[in-house]
């Protein structure tokens, strides 16, 4: 039987979604949102995390209702199950950011040995990176420090005692005491994700608190290997991200130009390809087209967007629809979040897909070899193809939406700083400190993370974001999570008629030493990996208050999370006691043991993640609902601050 397909309305209700989406349907070409509609009925069994295939004994599967078997062949219990298949999880989501960032760190040495065509766009960052090193900077050319400071990124990944550098330098110390006491900071990102896997093995760890507490240090390798040290460095190689205005949309790309995606999250080739479509744009003349066109899709586009102001097409689930405009010459794409589906999409159209490393390939797709030694000879070769793409279009196939929405990007933690300094130069995060005392600002909530395509697109992310804004909550985001906010004028000064008025006439007043009318409702601080920002911001405000961090009034908030690093950069807030939403199920519910120890309060029986370190996880479908309990949650921590 065929499942039936959701109607248009109920995939999303972004009109420019809808309607690309009829187009596809209309020609035969399948996207992620029909073959989410095309799913059986979930697995309760995998649902509930209670399948394993660690070895050949099995699979075994743990009858969710307890009217099956209740250990696999091993022994083990649903507990270790389903305490084993999160850590699995967090595996692949420490992997990804880790290898993220150990790709820059090797850019980084490259371009200080005089090895790969990049410069330092920001020496000042530089510097304050070395300083909390301590390495050594006086009498030190800039290429001296460079190297230093990646042979110091690059032995996160291979000391054997101790503590990665990036924590001693980053992790916000009384944090670090709790992880200290409870044996699970990192030493090196390699080693913690080889001991995971080891661990997780037939015949390793069968102590589900134990697993547990293995997946927070899956967490912590993300937050310091991954998104601390990958922020850092590209802000080094690429500049820190300052406020810019772009637009939003499918309505970005241009029927008259010659149209390049940029898709995935590491941004050493997309920011050649930016530089190279410039250097290309008389070429492209001479085929017809009045120029060339970047456009960025998930966090490639972001990382685009906030330092060359590149306009950003779609998020993860609507990846495929760029390419059903039929006016796409080129995607090319790096690692993370690439759906092998945008082949078979493609194949309709003239559209090129362009893999680029060599661990992540496409059957069908073009292979251009990245190496930061070769990346102009790399970007100049993409930027042809789409060139030469030009003249195979059909443009009887072209469809493109209008309406492309302007939002402001780049609000690091530089740039708000910046902003604050203008109101208290000796103390910048005085005013922010100030606002939050006095309830103008009743909170701060990261609204991070995905969409998925088997949610309502945009609904949950937006939905979550209005709630806490009308109640008074400075929203800061990052990922597809914020396309989802720039869409829905989130992101731009028409977005403050969600706020309430104290959070609203701060924002205007801030907005007035940033240039703007207003700053928009929320501060857009930049790809996944940048979710160290908001934790930086954190650690600063709680330093300053000589708190923890698990004090402040902050919250986090996934909710169309798909992928697991979303749940490894969620951990890694938990372990700074910071309370994390997430609105599609994390598949843990075949254990009560696990899903207490997750999201039970400090007051419960047994451990609990808020217990140990002051944050848990919100486990809630219903965006309203999420909202009023994560405001419950920050208001329970003013209370504590008596604020």
């Amino acid at each position: 039987m065929v499942a039936k397909l959701r109607e248009l309305e109920e995939v999303s209700k972004d009109t420019q979604v809808q309607q690309m989406l009829a187009v596809a349907r209309s020609r035969g070409i399948e996207t992620a949102f029909d073959r989410a509609d095309q799913m059986a009925a979930k697995c309760p069994f995998g649902s509930a995390g209670l399948c394993c295939r660690s070895c050949l004994e099995g699979p075994c599967r743990i009858v969710p209702n307890g009217s099956g078997p209740r250990r696999g062949v091993c022994g083990s219990d649903a507990d270790t199950l389903v305490a084993r298949s999160l850590l699995n999880t967090m595996i692949q989501g420490a992997s990804g950011h880790a290898e993220h960032g150990r790709e820059v760190a090797v850019a980084l040495l490259k371009t200080a040995e005089g090895l790969a065509p990049y410069v330092i766009r920001d020496v000042g960052k530089l510097m304050r990176v070395a300083k909390g090193l301590n390495l050594e900077t006086e009498g030190k050319s800039i290429n001296e420090v460079a190297k230093a400071v990646a042979l110091a990124a690059l032995e996160d990944f291979q000391k054997h005692e101790g503590v990665m550098n990036w924590i001693e330098y980053r992790g916000h110390q009384k944090s670090r005491e709790i992880w200290d006491k409870l044996g699970i900071t990192p030493v090196n990102a390699h080693l913690e994700i080889a001991k995971a896997v080891t661990r997780n093995a037939m015949g390793g760890d069968a102590d589900p608190l134990n697993l547990l507490l293995g997946s927070v240090t899956m967490g912590l390798v993300d937050g310091y290997s991954g998104l601390h040290l990958s922020s850092d460095l590209q802000d080094i190689l690429f500049g820190t991200p300052k406020a810019v205005k772009f637009n939003y949309s499918l309505a970005v790309l241009d029927e008259k130009q010659i149209n390049i995606a940029v898709h995935g999250h590491i941004p050493l080739l997309s920011e050649k390809i930016v530089e190279w479509a410039q250097i290309l744009e008389r070429k492209a003349l001479t085929v017809g087209a009045e120029g060339i066109n970047i456009v960025g899709v998930c966090c490639t586009g972001n990382e685009l967007l906030m330092r060359q102001g590149v306009h950003a097409a779609s998020s993860f689930s609507s990846q495929e629809l760029v390419i059903v405009t039929g006016a796409l010459e080129a995607m090319v794409v790096d690692i993370q979040c690439i759906m092998p589906g945008i082949q078979q999409v493609a194949e309709c159209y003239h559209t090129e897909i362009i893999t680029t490393m060599p661990h992540v390939k496409i059957p069908g797709a073009t292979h251009v070899n990245f190496e930061p030694e070769y990346a102009d000879e790399a970007a100049r070769e993409i930027v042809e193809r789409a060139i030469r793409n030009f003249a195979k279009r059909d443009p009887a196939k072209v469809v493109i939406p209008g309406g492309a929405v302007e939002a402001h990007a780049g609000f690091s933690v530089e740039q708000i700083c910046e902003v604050t300094a203008k109101i208290n130069a000796d103390k910048p995060l005085q005013p922010l400190i100030d606002a939050i005392k006095d309830g103008t600002i009743r909170g701060v909530a990261a609204v991070i993370g995905c969409t998925n395509p088997q949610e309502p697109q945009d609904i949950g992310n937006v939905t979550v974001a209005r709630e806490l804004l009308k109640n008074n909550v400075l929203i800061v985001t990052t990922g597809c999570a914020a396309h989802s906010l720039a869409k829905y004028g989130l992101m731009n000064e028409s977005g403050l008629e969600a706020c309430g008025d104290s959070l609203k006439a701060l924002l205007r007043q801030l907005g007035q030493h940033a240039g703007l009318s207003a700053l928009p409702p929320a501060l857009h601080m930049g790809s996944c990996v940048d979710n160290s920002r908001p934790l930086d911001l954190l650690s600063a405000i709680a330093d300053e208050l000589d708190v923890p961090v698990s004090s402040l009034p902050a919250v986090g908030s996934c909710p169309e999370t798909h992928s697991p690093k979303a749940l490894t950069i969620g951990t890694y807030f938990i372990a700074h006691g910071v309370d994390v939403h997430v609105g599609v199920d994390p598949q843990v519910s075949g254990s009560n043991l696990v899903t207490r120890t997750l999201t039970g309060s400090r007051e419960d029986q047994g451990i609990t993640m808020d217990g140990l370190f002051g944050g848990k996880l919100i486990v809630e479908s219903d965006p309203v609902k999420a909202a009023a309990i994560l405001l419950e949650r920050i208001d329970m921590k003013r209370k504590a601050l008596g604020i």
